[in-house]
Formats: structure tokens, sequence, C-alpha cells
């Protein structure tokens, strides 16, 4: 079934969990595809069908039992169980992404940092991640069973980082790094470029 669901629908899927837990804190009991439509500025049959790509979750006359929803959501995105993450770079991102509570509370450990600079080797983030010599992240990762690599290094060092970590038999990167990555069909990688971000809010402004 992966393979018929795309990106947009995953991405989708996320913000509807996020705003979903909201509602479930608020004691809301139900809510629906127009609503939900409403919050994120898109159609309500759009909802209904990336939801309905899982089964049918609804409840006619109804609409979406708020539990319910968030349940299914965090199974159908992996996100029932605990995933370690491993951190490639101590420079003061991966140091930042390290302490970052979010990842914890959403089910994502990160339990160790590599770094290729023996002065950082043996320290630790102020939330208590220890620093490892990037030459040990085959070891640590079958000890740790990290399944997730964060990629915060230079761009210079980047691709040469990717190959070391899919070679350790990681197949979930997160990309920090700018520039164009390659990795093998099946190892799935997704960047994050604050540059690209920044020109796109610039551009807005330009037009503004």
């Amino acid at each position: 079934m992966g393979d018929q669901i795309s990106e947009q629908t995953i991405n989708r899927l996320s913000l509807y969990l996020r705003f979903i837990s909201e509602l479930d804190a608020t004691g809301v009991r139900a809510v629906s595809s127009k609503v939900l439509a409403a919050q994120f500025d898109l159609n309500a049959a759009l909802i209904r069908k990336d939801l309905s790509h899982f089964g049918d979750l609804g409840v006619r006359g109804v609409g979406y039992i708020v539990k319910d929803l968030k349940h299914r959501l965090r199974q159908i995105l992996g996100l029932n169980r605990h995933l370690n993450v491993a951190i490639i770079g101590a420079g003061n991102l991966g140091l930042a992404l390290a302490d970052y509570p979010g990842f914890r509370q959403e089910g994502f450990r990160i339990v160790a940092l590599f770094d290729s600079l023996s002065t950082k080797v043996g320290g630790q983030s102020r939330g208590g991640v220890r620093i490892h010599d990037i030459g040990e992240l085959d070891l640590v990762t079958r000890r740790e069973r990290i399944t997730i690599a964060v990629i915060a290094v230079p761009a210079a060092a980047a691709q040469m980082v990717v190959n070391t970590v899919v070679q350790t038999g990681i197949k979930a990167l997160l990309n920090f790094s700018p520039g164009t990555l390659r990795v093998p069909p099946e190892v799935k990688l997704k960047s994050v470029d604050v540059t690209v971000s920044l020109e796109n809010l610039a551009f807005h402004l330009a037009r503004n």
C-alpha cells in the first residue's frame, strides 16, 4: 500500500495528527472532514480521500472519533513504537536537534551523536546524548538499534557521510545539509533546506 500513497498525502497525515492531538487534549470527541478542511485550507473531499486509503475511519453522521483517529494515524505513521535516531554532526545544529524535546514526545529517541573531531568525541549534549567517533557508527548502530539518521554536517562532507551511514544498513535519513545527495533506491532520504524556505519567504515579501 505504501507505494501507492503520495508524499503529499503522507505529509498531510502528519498535519492531521498534530491537529487531532490538539483536539484530543482539549476533550473534543468528534470532528468532521469540513472542520479538518477549514483548519488546513483544503477541500473536505481531499481529507476524506487521504484517510480512505487506510480504511473506513469515519462514522456516518458523526465524522471522525478523535481518539480513534489519533490512534489510527499514529499506527499508520509508525509512531506506535519507539524509533532510535542518530545525529551525524555534533555542531551547533546537531546539538540543538539532539536536545529538542518534541522528538521524544512523538516516539523518536535520540540515542547517539557522531562527529569526526576528537575534541568533541566523548562529550555530550546538554541533555546527555553522548558524542561518538564517526568510526564507531556501525558498532553503535547495531548496539542501539538505530533506524533513522539525521545528517547535520557541512555540505562538503555530506555525501561521504551519507555513504557511510548507508553502509551500516540504516534506510531512513533526514538531511539538513544543503545540496543534492544520492542514496540507493531502497533508502529513503528527506531533506530540509532552510535556505530554500527563507528564499521562499523572501519571494512572497518581494511580491507584497
